[in-house]
């Protein structure tokens, strides 16, 4: 038997894409491939936690590799979809 779970609402733009970026550092591989292709250090992630750009980067880095976007949507429980559009609600 298949249980169909809802995706969670989204009720914080901010609040995903900094639990999405956890995702994201979670695993040093894809760690170290979203600081290269964002150009991103360590530093300049940390100083820009805040900033709605940084957390755009966090869900356009997401939206371009689907294998990814799908897994981070899944462990934080929202439709693929919904994560991918939230880097709008970000601006």
């Amino acid at each position: 038997m298949t249980i169909i779970r809802e995706p969670a609402p989204v009720s914080d733009a901010r609040t995903v894409a900094l639990q999405a970026l956890g995702w994201v550092l979670a695993d040093s591989g894809r760690a170290d491939r979203f600081l290269a292709l964002t150009g991103l250090t360590p530093e300049a992630l940390r100083a820009g936690l805040g900033d709605p750009g940084v957390l755009g980067a966090v869900l356009d880095f997401l939206a371009n590799h689907e294998s990814d976007l799908v897994a981070a949507a899944e462990a934080l429980d929202i439709a693929p979809e919904a994560l991918a559009a939230i880097r709008e609600k970000l601006r």
